[in-house]
């Protein structure tokens, strides 16, 4: 999953009552792995809700005197009743130096790990945990929370990290230098730098094989995709033209697809050159006239600018500007999730052949379920 933003959402009052007690605020939204469900820390605990069918299934309140109780990082691991949780917030009732693991069968803090600094990211596998803090990365075995290797990064106040979910363990993260990009892949026992941009690395994500990394820069136009075996660039994806925040990144789960949301309200799904696409039913390969919308002039590569041979997005869906958006692919194929740091999560779906628009197919109020229709 691409690495979750931490900011504050709008508060939102009942129009029918408006003396009633406002909803928690958003401090931070994530997907567990399988995209089967996410989760929402706020002001006063955290809540859970599957994706399909969309339902609240946990909400737990740390708060005490409807104070502190704030939830800055909160972490599923898959479907389990398992969650990694960091205090956050105004006057949080939990530390933000520590990673506390809450097991909601059990309605107990079962395990902590304590750090000398506040843990910005929490990264999860079934067999590793992994923190990030503002210039380390720590992996922990999770069975006995025994550590097991610390990364020097430059500074991330992101908590930029991703962990591939299956097979061995390989971990992406900041280098040391601006735009830099480290590879650890701890069964080979090796480690990688890829200089990804000449600017700073804004988002990262890691397809769930560990073969595929995506960066995005802080400029925001391009989204790169690398092997990870050799660091080869594979792809250049235009998201636009105009400088953009990117929020989240995330490959589905067959890595055919990338997604990505920015601050200028678009949400792009982009086509990924893995050769794995499906093959019709003469056996031969889809047709991917517009599954691949590269510029005409990409045979000049080299000559004119780099706008000109970047592939644009396959698909497009409209969010409101300016609000943070976590994004992800549903289990259902060729649909994408979104969340916002609005309180609003949609379901929409894509035609991988056609493009263009993408259909809404549910849209809900998690953050005050009673506006829903």
């Amino acid at each position: 999953m691409a690495s979750p933003p931490t900011a504050a959402g709008p508060t939102i009052r009942n129009p029918g009552n408006p003396d009633a007690t406002p909803p928690p605020s958003i401090l931070h939204l994530s997907f567990n792995q399988e995209g089967g469900s996410f989760a929402v820390g706020t002001t006063n605990g955290f809540m859970i809700f599957n994706t399909s069918p969309f339902v609240q299934i946990i909400r737990q309140d740390f708060s005490k005197n409807d104070q502190g109780g704030g939830v800055g990082v909160v972490q599923r691991i898959f479907s389990t009743n398992v969650f990694a949780v960091v205090g956050g917030g105004v006057g949080p009732e939990l530390s933000r130096n520590k990673i506390m693991i809450w097991d909601d069968l059990m309605r107990k803090f079962t395990g902590e790990l304590y750090f000398r600094s506040e843990v910005k990211s929490v990264r999860l596998r079934w067999d590793r945990i992994v923190a990030v803090t503002m210039q380390k990365v720590h992996v922990f075995d999770r069975t006995d929370l025994r550590l097991l290797h610390q990364i020097e990064t430059a500074p991330n106040p992101k908590g930029l990290c991703e962990v591939a979910l299956s097979g061995q363990m390989v971990l992406v993260c900041l280098g040391s230098d601006k735009g830099e990009v480290r590879v650890e892949h701890y069964g080979l026992s090796r480690s990688r730098l890829i200089k990804a941009h000449d600017s700073d690395v804004a988002c990262v994500a890691l397809s769930n094989d560990g073969r595929l990394l995506a960066t995005a820069s802080t400029k925001g136009t391009l989204v790169r995709v690398f092997d990870i075996s050799d660091g080869r660039l594979l792809q250049e994806l235009r998201r636009g033209s105009e400088r953009a925040e990117i929020h989240s990144l995330s490959f589905s789960s067959d890595a055919e697809w990338l997604v990505a949301s920015s601050n200028k309200g678009t949400v792009h799904v982009f086509s990924l050159n893995t050769g794995s696409r499906s093959t019709g039913t003469d056996g031969s390969q889809e047709a991917e006239q517009s599954s691949s919308p590269v510029s005409r002039l990409s045979s000049f590569k080299g000559i004119l600018p780099k706008y000109f041979s970047s592939e644009w997005s396959v698909a497009r869906f409209r969010v409101p500007d300016d609000i943070q958006h976590v994004v992800a692919f549903g289990q259902q194929q060729n649909t994408v999730l979104i969340i916002g740091t609005n309180g609003i999560f949609y379901r929409c779906k894509f035609d991988p052949i056609a493009g263009g628009e993408m259909t809404q197919m549910e849209c809900h109020n998690f953050l005050h379920p009673e506006l829903n229709s």
